[in-house]
């Protein structure tokens, strides 16, 4: 993302605030230099939220359509939830809210595949972690899909897939009330593209749903490759059959 694209985006949205761009460039006109962002800065916020509008959502649809190929049963499930809900027609933000058990897959999925599988955070100031002591300037790097696998958080089925555990919401399924569930990261420094990328799931899935039955190709090979995302080495590959008249 060049910084001409940016000052192309300038004209279009300077002094509207009603969405991200326009808010971030009135944060780039600010009067207050305490408050107010610098080129480096807008053009970084742009490529988060880009990167994460696109990256995250694309490998959370990759794993979820991956783990509902394996276990049809699930597809069986929640069909009928999406037709009752959407009635054969593209979702509507009415009913993106009314899919409990779409929800329930999402979040399955998040924890056993997290589309960021760390993030690092410098600490600011010395503090202590139990019996660890971590020094100012040093840097923590929290691996959250190792936080995601820990038998002693989710109990001996925590490779299994089981979206029943989220039937009740994050903090039911979750031992220490949400704490050990972060796919987004948590806090204030959370993603910025958290609530984009679930809506956009939540969007694809039941489209997908609506159409076919989707199944697991024998070519497919296991080998989840962490980088900066957590993402399919060799692709995923699926065949499908029509299931509703598109």
């Amino acid at each position: 993302m060049s910084i001409s694209f940016i000052f192309f985006m300038f004209t279009f949205t300077s002094g509207n605030a009603t969405n991200l761009v326009g808010l971030l460039v009135n944060a780039y006109h600010e009067v207050d230099e305490k408050n107010r962002l610098s080129i480096q800065d807008l053009l970084d916020e742009c490529k988060t939220f880009y990167f994460s509008g696109q990256e995250t959502v694309n490998f959370l649809l990759a794993w979820a359509t991956l783990l509902l190929a394996i276990h049809t049963d699930w597809q069986d499930k929640v069909r009928p939830e999406v037709i009752e809900v959407f009635d054969n027609q593209n979702p509507d933000s009415e009913g993106l809210a009314k899919l409990k058990t779409i929800t329930m897959i999402i979040n399955k999925t998040l924890r056993l595949y997290p589309p960021i599988s760390g993030v690092i955070r410098k600490v600011g100031r010395e503090v202590q972690l139990g019996t660890l002591v971590l020094p100012t300037h040093s840097e923590a790097d929290m691996r959250i899909i190792a936080l995601h696998h820990d038998l002693d958080l989710w109990g001996g089925d925590v490779d299994l897939f089981k979206p029943e555990r989220f039937a009740d919401g994050i903090a039911e399924a979750t031992k220490y009330n949400a704490a050990d569930f972060m796919p987004f990261g948590l806090g204030p420094r959370s993603c910025i593209g958290m609530s984009f990328t679930i809506i956009q799931a939540k969007i694809a899935l039941p489209m997908i749903l609506q159409r076919y039955t989707i199944n697991l190709s024998p070519s497919y090979v296991h080998a989840p490759l962490q980088r900066l995302t957590l993402r399919p080495q060799y692709g995923i590959q699926l065949f499908h059959s029509l299931h509703y008249d598109a």
